[in-house]
């Protein structure tokens, strides 16, 4: 439904309907894959586009057909559509939600500027491939007999899920590290002049970096619940919940989805690095964003790891996947 929906939209962007989320339609789209792209062309590309998709998602759900063609459409809806600007709207949301009370909202940014019309056309497609590799992943283990490989048996599964939490709160540490600094007007990898001009140009603009710094370290501590026990049954401090399982999907949505911003973000952030000229004098303003990469691919397999440890029992009647405890 999803492919036919968005085709019949790619379509009437080339008919001359308004809105087309990329090229001339993107202010701000020198950082996108796609920004080349024009209303014409374009629009038909992506109508053909969906037309395979829901080609495949048909044949995949009618077992016509293996699920493997499934996974490069679905790559380029999730990490070749989306850009860096997905995760500036999820840093700048809770501001704008919870900055006003506190008389410390950044002046004049509104969810408008946050969330413009090609980063929600952006988010659109992202979910329109998160559920095909959902439907591709539900019907490969329906018509798969194997319950569990030798990488997702549970000793194997614990091995490799708590060396991916590792990664995914190390390298957003070194971040934070260099962003609390510049907050506190210390020059960590960089010069004093470049405080001193970013400050006269975006007044605040440091400590709304410091802010975002500490909410990567909030989200660290959360990444520690993969694989900790407080991740999978809620701690005695939490009344009304303690001692309930914590439902899976709680866990799995915005770790999914915060591992998809963070690795196109950091993939946007090594390609500008890469085609331009790089200080190493200046290496705070883009040598932690390098590992981002890392930092996504970290965060995934540790989602990973913990949708195996709690998914339900198989369905050829073996046992799931037991839990860390």
């Amino acid at each position: 439904m999803w492919f036919l929906l968005y085709g019949a939209l790619g379509a009437a962007w080339a008919l001359g309907a308004p809105g087309f989320p990329w090229g001339s339609g993107d202010p701000d789209g020198e950082i996108s894959l796609l920004n080349w792209l024009t209303p014409g062309p374009g629009g038909w590309a992506i109508t053909a586009f969906c037309l395979i998709g829901a080609g495949v998602t048909f044949a995949v759900t009618r077992s016509a057909m293996p699920v493997w063609p499934a996974w490069p459409l679905a790559a380029v809806l999730i990490f070749v559509v989306p850009d860096a600007r997905i995760l500036m709207g999820l840093g700048y949301t809770p501001l704008l939600v919870v900055g006003p009370l506190f008389g410390w909202a950044p002046e004049g940014l509104t969810f408008a500027d946050a969330w413009p019309w090609p980063v929600v056309n952006q988010v659109l497609c992202a979910a329109g491939g998160l559920l095909l590799a959902a439907t591709a992943l539900r019907h490969r283990r329906r018509d798969d007999c194997r319950c569990a490989t030798d990488w997702t048996r549970p000793e194997a599964v614990a091995r490799w899920g708590r060396l991916a939490v590792y990664v995914a709160v190390a390298v957003p540490l070194f971040y934070s590290v260099t962003r609390w600094s510049w907050g506190l007007g210390i020059p960590l990898g960089v010069s004093e002049r470049f405080l001193a001009e970013g400050e006269a140009e975006e007044p605040g603009i440091w400590q709304v970096g410091a802010y975002l710094a500490t909410a990567g370290a909030v989200g660290c501590v959360l990444t520690l619940g993969l694989v900790q026990r407080w991740g999978e049954i809620f701690p005695r401090w939490m009344p009304g919940l303690r001692g309930r399982r914590v439902p899976p999907l709680l866990a799995i949505i915005p770790a999914g989805v915060v591992s998809i911003a963070v690795t196109v973000t950091g993939m946007s952030y090594v390609r500008v690095a890469l085609t331009g000229e790089i200080d190493i004098t200046m290496w705070g303003t883009w040598l932690p964003s390098a590992f981002w990469p890392l930092w996504g691919i970290g965060l995934a397999a540790a989602t990973l790891a913990y949708h195996l440890r709690r998914r339900p029992a198989c369905p050829h009647g073996l046992p799931a996947l037991s839990t860390t405890g």
